[in-house]
């Protein structure tokens, strides 16, 4: 599974700190936290319509992380949506966009690790990008990493940090072996999570899914589980071994990204009979209908059309613009 470049990103307007810059033009300090160790949190949202679903619960875990790390100067949850309106009004955009959004320790007064060398405060990026879920209607093919996620005592996975090399390394490994990505195992043995998402198996009709220990708290696994239970699907968290995975009758990854993608492969073996199962079918449907209707509206109904002058690409003149 590899990503395309989307025509419609050509001249996105990032923001950077509440800077509005074309993104050839966008960039951060080389003293920056997150260029100088990965010491950063972030959160990936997806707009609907006008509206971000479960913005809030993102705001909340970004807020978690943030603190876990001891981050200061940590910008208000209305401070981050105004420049979540900002940024997406510059891009004109209102639906069939992910938003990447991250917050650094800042920048620090000269290279090195301590956090007492960061005097100025948090750094805010805010990247959107027109995107639809990138995974295959049709199923994903996994391998099992040869990598295995840390236990909390090494990195806590419920802090959404910035340093992905550990799901870097496993995503080499997929791409190596031809698969879309790679089911990553915890130090013990059990499930942890994909190099990017979370994972159900389904059995009978009932639902399994990783203990949150080595992979993050996921926003849409949670609300898979909330779909569950008002659906009446059992739905338990579990030690989920690979044999658990192999015997399931399906099984699916969750993530703001790629929303829930079935799974009809791993390590050459079928899923089930080796097809998109019918629970993963209706649960994303249900999921569907959950952010057709929900989410805290951003866009309003009738965008601005004038750019700010800042936000505008070098090269005068020019006919297309962001978005």
């Amino acid at each position: 599974m590899l990503q395309r470049f989307n025509p419609k990103n050509r001249d996105l307007i990032v923001n950077i700190n509440g800077q509005l810059l074309h993104r050839d033009k966008a960039g951060i300090s080389p003293f920056d936290s997150a260029v100088q160790g990965g010491d950063a949190v972030w959160e990936g949202l997806r707009l609907y319509n006008g509206r971000i679903f479960k913005l809030h619960e993102h705001l909340d875990r970004l807020e978690r992380s943030a603190r876990a790390l001891s981050i200061v100067d940590l910008p208000t949850h209305e401070k981050i949506i105004e420049e979540l309106k900002r940024t997406l009004a510059a891009n004109k955009m209102r639906g069939g966009v992910h938003i990447r959004l991250t917050l650094t320790r800042g920048v620090k007064i000269t290279s090195g690790m301590d956090p007492r060398l960061n005097q100025g405060g948090a750094t805010l990026i805010v990247l959107a990008e027109h995107k639809a879920p990138v995974y295959s209607k049709d199923g994903l093919k996994l391998i099992t990493a040869s990598i295995r996620r840390p236990p909390p005592e090494v990195l806590d996975a419920r802090i959404h940090h910035a340093n992905l090399l550990n799901s870097v390394l496993a995503k080499i490994e997929a791409n190596n072996a031809g698969a879309d990505d790679a089911l990553m195992l915890d130090i013990n043995g059990f499930v942890a999570e994909t190099n990017a998402t979370n994972v159900f198996i389904v059995r009978k009709g009932d639902l399994a899914t990783s203990k949150v220990v080595a992979c993050p708290e996921g926003i849409t696994r949670a609300t898979v589980i909330e779909i569950c239970a008002v659906e009446k699907i059992r739905c338990v968290e579990a030690d989920l071994s690979p044999v658990d995975v192999y015997s399931a009758d399906e099984m699916f990854c969750t993530g703001t990204m790629g929303e829930l993608a079935g799974v009809v492969k791993i390590d050459n073996r079928d899923i089930g009979d080796g097809n998109v199962g019918p629970m993963t079918k209706r649960l994303s449907e249900l999921y569907a209908q959950r952010t057709a209707k929900e989410g805290v509206q951003v866009v309003d109904a009738d965008p601005p059309s004038v750019i700010p002058d800042q936000a505008r690409h070098g090269n005068e003149g020019r006919d297309n613009r962001p978005g």
